[in-house]
Formats: C-alpha cells, structure tokens, sequence
C-alpha cells in the first residue's frame, strides 16, 4: 500500500500510529471508531498492512513476501471475523476461531492480527467470549476492532482497548479527493448531505441512491400536500427502510436547527429549505425532537433486528411525518 493510498483526511492520526508502531508502544487492541463513510477500514487495512509488513518504513513496503500474500487475500497471521450476509449479529464460534487463533504462534515470525468490524454487532456471548484474549493476547498481537457506534460495544470489550475516535472531516480536508470523483459543483452538495463524512458522500451521489433520495423527497412533497401517507409508504422500497430512516433523522436535524435558530447555513440538505420552512411553520420543535426519538429507536431496533415489519415500521413512520407537516 502506497502513501498515496491513505485518505488525505488520515495523515495526522496515520501519523501518530507509526510513531507508536515504531516506538513499540503501539497497544495491543485498538478500537477504531467513526461514523460510517469516514474511512475506518482504509486506515486499519493500511495499519494492518503496516503490521504484518516486514520491511515497512512509513506504509507496508508492498514487496516483501508478507505484503504479497496479503495482496493475494490471505496471509496466515490475519483474522478478520464480519458479519456473515443477512446476519446482524456476530456470534460466539467466530470468537471461538479468534482465541485458538491468538494461542499459535505467528508463521510469519511477526505479529498476529485480528481485525473485527463492526464490533458492536458481537452479541453479548461473542463479546464475552473476546474478554479473555483481549485480557491476555500474547506478544506481538494487534486487535483491531471498529465501529460505527462505539457506545453498543460492551463496556468490558471498550475499556480493554485504546480508542481512536476518526471525526466528520472539513471540506477543505477532502475537497480535492471529492472533486476527483464528484467533480467541482458537486463535492460540496454531496458532502454537506453526507454530514462531513467523504465516502459516504460518494456513495450518497450514485444512480440508485441518488433516485432514491428524490423519491423519498417527492413522497414527502406529496404528505405536505395531503397526500395520504399509508399511500406514500407503499410507494417506498420497504427494503430500504434503514435508508429511509437515516434521511429522516438527518432532515429533522436540519429542521430542528432551522427552528432553533433560523439559520440556513449549517443545513446538511440545503435544497429541502421550501420543505424545512413549511415544516417549522406548521409544527413546533418538540414534536419534532419527539419524532427525531422515535426514528433513531426505531433505527436501534433495526440493527438489532428486532424490526419484524419493515413495511409497518415504514408505515408508522410516514403518519407521524404526515400529522407534524400537515398540523
């Protein structure tokens, strides 16, 4: 891996991981945390390489039989657990794999490295199950654990780690590497729209998501002309709900900012002011923190999947939206 491959917005805490890397200070479990579309996995794939690399200076040398096996898709001293497709949990037979894993030694004479993402889909068996490798990892062992939302992973599994929070990013930290794939007059929409958060904005800017933005943006046009929301949930991929539900909680924080302070410039979504001013006009604020709650509950179950009916949930949601614009 190349310098040039870091994400520009990295460099400082990339940085701060190869001076404690070098120093032989660098912890034995990291837990990498960061709203999704921040580039988590690119610093740890680069931190990883880094490890395992034998002849690294600032990134992994690329050359070396380690790099070249992990080029390849394996290498012998990495374990990466995910969660399986359709599963929203991890389990406990992964964790299981990992500590017969951190009991061998290294083939490769370096360390051994265990990557999880995301963490916090461990259910509590799995995470417990973690406790004891994480207790007791032997030398030379890096974890490498990362999460969108840091306060579900346990707190037995935080604080046996070091925590590296990776914050929103400044446009002008990312406006060069937007542009390249956005082009100039869109960087800037997309990456407001994305809350600060440069990979998201590009996936946010691609056909599909982009079509579907706009037709949760024409459903919610049709609620405030009285269109019946029942009707409106139908039209929506009911697939979709966890986007769906992620549009609304960033709406109604634009529309909470709006009624609070009347000021358009922090706005994520500046081309939903004619929806915003309608909305703060015919509702008032903490209705809209009280919606704001149950969408991010709803969210929560979600993930949990604790959701049985995306369609109902997608129902319930449109009613509510549809009694504060139209009150």
């Amino acid at each position: 891996m190349a310098l040039s491959d870091l994400l520009p917005w990295h460099r400082s805490v990339w940085e701060q991981f190869t001076r404690l890397s070098d120093d032989e200070r660098l912890p034995h479990a990291l837990l990498l945390s960061g709203a999704h579309g921040v580039g988590k996995q690119q610093l740890a794939d680069a931190l990883v390489a880094r490890t395992l690399c034998a002849d690294p200076s600032e990134m992994a040398c690329g050359h070396c039989h380690s790099c070249s096996m992990l080029a390849s898709g394996y290498h012998p001293d990495l374990m990466r657990v995910a969660l399986e497709e359709g599963k929203r949990q991890i389990r406990i037979d992964p964790i299981r794999e990992v500590n017969r894993f951190v009991s061998q030694t290294a083939q490769q004479g370096g360390y051994r490295v265990i990557v999880i993402a995301p963490a916090e889909a461990m259910n509590v068996a799995a995470a417990n199950a973690l406790l004891k490798s994480l207790e007791e990892p032997g030398e030379r062992t890096l974890f490498v654990l990362l999460s969108d939302v840091p306060s579900r992973v346990l707190p037995t599994i935080r604080s046996r780690c070091q925590q590296w929070t990776l914050p929103s990013v400044a446009f002008e930290q990312c406006q060069g590497w937007l542009t390249e794939r956005l082009g100039s007059e869109e960087a800037l929409f997309w990456w407001q729209v994305s809350g600060g958060l440069p990979l998201l904005a590009v996936e946010l800017a691609a056909p599909e998501e982009r079509a579907l933005r706009h037709q949760i943006h024409d459903s919610f046009e049709q609620l405030v002309r009285g269109a019946e929301p029942v009707a409106e949930a139908a039209r929506l991929d009911r697939q979709a709900i966890d986007a769906i539900l992620w549009y609304g909680i960033a709406w109604l924080e634009d529309l909470i900012r709006l009624g609070l302070t009347g000021q358009t410039t922090a706005l994520h979504n500046p081309d939903l002011e004619p929806l915003y001013r309608q909305a703060v006009k015919n509702g008032r604020v903490q209705d809209w923190f009280r919606l704001l709650d149950y969408a991010r509950e709803q969210r929560r179950l979600l993930f949990a999947g604790a959701n049985p009916n995306p369609q109902l949930v997608l129902e319930a949601w449109m009613v509510r939206w549809s009694a504060l614009l139209r009150s």
